[in-house]
């Protein structure tokens, strides 16, 4: 229950606490996130684009997914990270495999799917619905740094750290699981561990 009985905290601001500043979460950064998407009303059934989940942008006409990123456990729980991811640029093909590499790091990440597994069963977890099924999905992230429109540091999500990736396991509190076709890493050589970047905001999407 709220400890103010009256209007006074909405009148007198003096007694207030002073205004947080949080720090940008250090580079390279690892954590469980959840992701949840803001939807933008645009739809392209056409595309398997429903739900109004996508976002079209009036001055570019890119389309992307506008996500946030909620940081689950470790020192940084509970704060956010917001980024997009592209569907369709009428600058050309970038945008949409970017953003499809993305999301099926996403996916490998979210439902223990090993990079390198064709597996028919790996396969049927890289398959979604539609954008519902990515709505609330929980993954391992690197957080980054980059600078925003205007020249200032912000963080970013670029990458999903995916099961073939040493502290994968840890992250997401669940045991690896390790894909029956999937190539072993010779030994001595990390695994690959990076998924495509996906940019936060390009020139022509502003």
């Amino acid at each position: 229950m709220n400890s103010y009985s009256n209007n006074a905290a909405w009148n007198d601001f003096n007694d207030a606490e002073d205004q947080r500043e949080y720090a940008l979460i250090p580079p390279k950064t690892l954590a469980k996130v959840i992701m949840a998407i803001r939807p933008g009303g645009y739809d392209d059934p056409s595309q398997g684009w429903t739900g109004g989940y996508a976002t079209r942008s009036d001055k570019t006409g890119a389309i992307y997914l506008n996500a946030k990123f909620t940081i689950l456990e470790g020192p940084f729980a509970k704060r956010v990270v917001f980024g997009l991811i592209g569907l369709s640029s009428p600058k050309g093909p970038e945008w949409t495999h970017i953003g499809r590499s993305f999301l099926r790091a996403i996916l490998n990440s979210a439902r223990g799917i090993h990079p390198a597994d064709n597996s028919p069963q790996a396969q049927s977890a890289r398959r979604i619905k539609g954008f519902a099924d990515l709505d609330g999905v929980e993954f391992v992230a690197r957080i980054d740094v980059e600078k925003d429109q205007n020249g200032d540091d912000k963080n970013v999500i670029k990458t999903a750290i995916q099961p073939d990736h040493k502290e994968y396991a840890v992250l997401m509190g669940q045991p690896m699981r390790t894909p029956s076709q999937a190539p072993s890493a010779p030994t001595g050589t990390p695994p690959m561990t990076s998924a495509p970047a996906v940019p936060t905001r390009p020139a022509w999407a502003q």
